[in-house]
């Protein structure tokens, strides 16, 4: 009898502990929340400002009413956002929220490569009240994401992904009873890749700092004792493409990196630096009655400098748009 006493007891302390167990492992698990996007416009590119605008829909489903993403959504890299519309239906347990954004986003450009370059347009989602610890994402990979009709103006689409991550912020938000400075968001991201159209673009920004270049470069056919025009058409060109740059830079934001736009400018500068150097090498033979040397030495001269010219703007310019 004390026996069975005894078993019956144990038997109902195992399940307790079970049940206590199977509680905490509900608490310690965060609720999932099913996320989805799809992207109706993109405008207003502002590159010199570092921003664009994007309206798009958003939707989620969830289970724990208390999430609220109505109030609680938060788009990090967004400088403001509005709802222009949103639904939200709780049949079957389930919240389901549907709503339409507009967003003024700030992102940071690479222009190394410009006007060849390649942009990622990201957007980041999260929820401003529940850390990972309650509330993580899972992204809604059904269907297109994007318009497909929708065209920005010289750019190409060449990709849209989407992917879940954990951001984490060093700090407390004031919880004192946190052991370090240190939270977890679950984040819903979006990476919108785009391609620049830099054929137009290019000779529009480039063609007066290669014609800058030529006037310099018809100095070599120039008789060598016109030492008047040759310097004058040098120097003018010199100048032409300092201008052209300083109209270019006031067009891209600002970057401590070299980019295609410097080195471009820099080869011609130096190019045009080596027609005034040659043009007063043939000046002093002239003076020295070396006439004939002077006219061998500007055609020789003429011929490497365009042939090397030409092939290191090939090079770099190639580099950047197959990069």
């Amino acid at each position: 009898m004390f026996m069975k006493r005894f078993i019956l007891l144990f038997g109902l302390l195992a399940f307790f502990n079970y049940t206590d167990a199977q509680d905490s492992a509900k608490a310690a698990s965060p609720d999932t929340v099913r996320v989805g996007i799809y992207i109706t416009s993109i405008h207003d590119i502002d590159f010199k400002q570092k921003e664009y605008n994007v309206n798009f829909w958003l939707w989620l489903k969830y289970r724990n009413k208390d999430f609220d993403f109505l109030q609680n959504l938060e788009i990090p890299n967004a400088k403001n956002f509005t709802k222009s519309y949103s639904t939200i239906d709780t049949s079957n347990g389930m919240v389901y929220i549907v709503m339409k954004l507009q967003c003024e986003m700030k992102d940071s450009w690479k222009i190394g490569n410009f006007p060849f370059d390649r942009q990622r347009l990201r957007i980041h989602f999260e929820n401003s009240q529940y850390d990972s610890r309650s509330l993580v994402f899972v992204a809604d990979t059904l269907g297109n994401h994007f318009d497909p009709r929708f065209t920005l103006s010289g750019w190409t689409i060449d990709s849209c992904r989407l992917s879940v991550a954990t951001k984490a912020y060093e700090t407390a938000f004031g919880d004192e009873t946190l052991a370090k400075p240190h939270m977890e968001y679950s984040s819903f991201r979006v990476i919108l890749g785009i391609k620049r159209e830099a054929g137009g673009l290019f000779w529009k920004m480039f063609l007066g700092m290669y014609i800058a270049f030529l006037i310099a470069y018809i100095c070599f056919y120039i008789h060598a004792d016109g030492v008047d025009s040759r310097f004058g058409l040098s120097v003018g060109a010199l100048f032409a493409v300092i201008g052209n740059k300083y109209i270019i830079d006031s067009a891209l934001p600002e970057s401590t990196s070299f980019t295609l736009v410097d080195t471009l400018h820099g080869i011609t500068l130096f190019f045009i630096f080596c027609v005034i150097a040659a043009t007063a090498y043939s000046m002093k033979l002239v003076k020295n009655h070396k006439i004939k040397q002077a006219n061998r030495f500007d055609m020789i001269t003429a011929q490497v400098l365009l042939l090397l010219y030409i092939l290191l703007n090939v090079y770099f310019i190639a580099t950047a748009s197959g990069s």
